[in-house]
């Protein structure tokens, strides 16, 4: 069974940054594809970013496009998200999911859907205030 271990969140002024990590207990096909969602309250879960970790291929949302940035350690087993100019809107508890990845052009129709993984982190804090 694999696990997800989410760390990095905190509280930062807007501006600032933050990196998010999540560690995998083992890497196996099952977590070739990883994603960042987070939900904020009264919110639903949103997709923020994911990545191939065979290809290295990456999509974003919107949203954080040119503020953050996901990365791989794979000696680690780790994903990274690099959070920065973080604004208010940011606040959410953020997730950390994997699971099988389908091809390139698949996965880009539906990195950002709950639905397309079945691993999922306990969540860590993001708070960003004005």
């Amino acid at each position: 069974h694999v696990q997800l271990v989410e760390s990095g969140g905190g509280s930062v002024q807007a501006g600032g940054s933050l990196r998010l990590s999540c560690a995998a207990s083992q890497v196996t096909a099952s977590t070739g594809c990883v994603a960042w969602f987070r939900q904020a309250p009264g919110n639903k879960r949103e997709g923020v970013a994911a990545i191939r970790r065979d290809g290295g291929e990456t999509w974003y949302a919107a949203s954080v496009k040119g503020r953050f940035t996901i990365s791989q350690d794979n000696a680690k087993n780790t994903v990274y998200l690099q959070m920065n100019s973080l604004k208010p809107e940011d606040t959410a508890m953020y997730y950390c999911a994997a699971d099988f990845c389908p091809s390139v052009a698949d996965f880009g129709t539906k990195w950002y859907r709950t639905t397309s993984f079945g691993h999922w982190g306990r969540g860590t804090q993001v708070t960003v205030s004005s």
